[in-house]
């Protein structure tokens, strides 16, 4: 749980924004602000700070400001730092100084999850279903999260009820709360490396074996889990002890952080974000998207 959800929820949940740009540092090379729009972020830090409360012990750092998808704003990065923990949030703020607006602003011209798409990376992640289907669901998972269960559940019935759609399985271990699951990753990985097809027999016996599970046995169980997925146990053990399929579920939860993922599970369908295992809102998504014409910017 980062900064702004234990130390800030109550009063910085409108700043955070949905977008994939949240958190990224600034450009390092960013052009100096004019007087103006020094004005600007002099009154800004001001602002928030009153409208937060967020006294001299909150480190408070802006900018660098950007244009926004609207010509009359700003977007402007906010950085708050406390307890030497930082968080990074974004606001707008008109460009003579006398509106804020907290939340997103998209330009009704393009596609809405155009950004989410562009940073999904896809490519060398286990995948189910046709490759050029036209509804991707990609599904940020954590193996000992028993919502996530729930989302392995539900897509085993909505994967016979819509075979046109392809799932892409992408891991995001919270390991702050759940001591084996980056263990079950690596071993995952370790499969999918061996097999792709064996991948999803770990996969699924993992996750209907969570509740037996345990930092104890985990080792056991995975190497188990992979005897009975036919793969080759000695190749899976040495797999498991080196870097490569830890380096893989790495860069997936680095992925899931750039876009904003903070929660498991958390699914894009065609880009369109759902933190949450609802089938129902998932099925609606599915419908949606097989209803609307072939899009051109589907993840491939």
């Amino acid at each position: 749980m980062n900064i702004f959800r234990q130390y800030l929820i109550t009063l910085v949940a409108l700043l955070v924004s949905g977008s994939p740009g949240f958190a990224q540092a600034p450009p390092a090379s960013a052009p100096a602000p004019s007087a103006d729009q020094t004005q600007i972020l002099q009154s800004t830090e001001a602002f928030v700070r009153n409208l937060y409360a967020w006294g001299p012990e909150f480190k408070v750092r802006l900018g660098p400001m950007t244009p926004s998808a609207s010509p009359d704003f700003y977007l402007i990065p906010i950085h708050v730092t406390i307890n030497d923990q930082t968080d990074s949030g974004t606001v707008y703020v008109s460009k003579d100084g006398k509106t804020f607006l907290r939340g997103e602003i998209y330009d009704m011209s393009s596609n809405p999850f155009a950004e989410n798409l562009a940073h999904l990376n896809i490519e060398g992640n286990p995948t189910l279903g046709p490759a050029n289907a036209r509804v991707t669901i990609v599904e940020f998972s954590d193996f000992e999260c028993p919502h996530c269960r729930e989302l392995f559940r539900n897509l085993k019935t909505l994967e016979t009820q819509y075979p046109q759609v392809r799932v892409v399985y992408k891991d995001f271990p919270l390991t702050q709360i759940h001591p084996w699951t980056e263990t079950a990753s690596i071993g995952a990985r370790c499969a999918y490396i061996q097999s792709p097809a064996a991948f999803w027999k770990v996969h699924d016996a993992i996750f209907e074996s969570q509740d037996l599970i345990s930092p104890e046995n985990i080792w056991e169980k995975l190497l188990g889990f992979a005897s009975t997925a036919g793969l080759d146990t000695d190749a899976f053990k040495a797999c498991m002890s080196s870097p490569e399929a830890k380096k893989a579920v790495e860069a997936n939860r680095a992925d899931g952080e750039a876009l904003n993922v903070n929660s498991t599970p958390t699914a894009f369908v065609n880009g369109r974000m759902l933190a949450s295992s609802d089938k129902s809102a998932l099925e609606q998504y599915i419908k949606y998207e097989l209803a609307r014409p072939p899009a051109k910017a589907t993840p491939k």
